[in-house]
C-alpha cells in the first residue's frame, strides 16, 4: 500500500507541471524581490520628489475620538485606528507592481518571439516602421480582393 502511494508520489513529481510550477515559485520569489526594490529604492523617492515628499501612509482615522501623532503612538496606546493611508499606499505599490509586471512580460514575449524565429517581430524591432504607399495598398487591397 505504502509502495504504491510512493510510486504514484514519484510519477506525480516527475511531472513536467510540478517541476514547471516549481520553477515558476522559485523564480517568482526571486522577481518579487527585484520588483519590490524597484518599487521601494526607484519608483517610491520619484513620486515623493513629484508629490513634494507626501507620504500617505501615516495618515489614519482614530476610532476612540482622539487625536494621536502617529499611527504607531494610537497602536501603542490600543486605540482603533483606520489607516487608510496605508492602504492607499498599499494601492500606489500593487499598481506599481503590476506595471512592471506588465513591461517584463511584454519584453519576454517578445524576446521569445525573436528567439522562435517570428521574422515579423524581428523585423519591427530591427527596422524602423514605414508607411505603405497608396500604390501598396490598392495592390494589397486588389489581391485580398481576388482571394475572396
Amino acid at each position: 500500500m505504502l509502495t504504491k502511494i510512493l510510486n504514484e508520489f514519484k510519477t506525480f513529481i516527475a511531472r513536467g507541471n510540478v517541476i514547471d510550477l516549481a520553477v515558476g515559485i522559485v523564480i517568482g520569489a526571486a522577481f518579487t524581490a527585484i520588483v519590490k526594490s524597484l518599487v521601494t529604492d526607484v519608483v517610491n523617492p520619484i513620486l515623493g520628489l513629484i508629490s513634494g515628499g507626501m507620504d500617505f501612509s501615516n495618515h489614519f482615522l482614530s476610532l476612540d475620538g482622539r487625536v494621536y501623532q502617529s499611527i504607531a503612538l494610537a497602536k501603542e496606546a490600543g486605540a482603533p485606528v483606520l489607516a487608510w493611508g496605508s492602504f492607499i499606499t498599499a494601492i500606489i505599490n500593487f499598481l506599481i507592481v503590476a506595471w512592471a509586471v506588465f513591461l517584463l512580460i511584454k519584453l519576454v514575449n517578445k524576446l521569445e518571439d525573436i528567439v522562435s524565429g517570428d521574422e515579423d517581430v524581428a523585423e519591427a524591432i530591427t527596422e524602423p516602421t514605414k508607411s505603405p504607399s497608396v500604390e501598396e495598398l490598392l495592390i494589397e487591397i486588389r489581391d485580398e480582393l481576388k482571394l475572396k
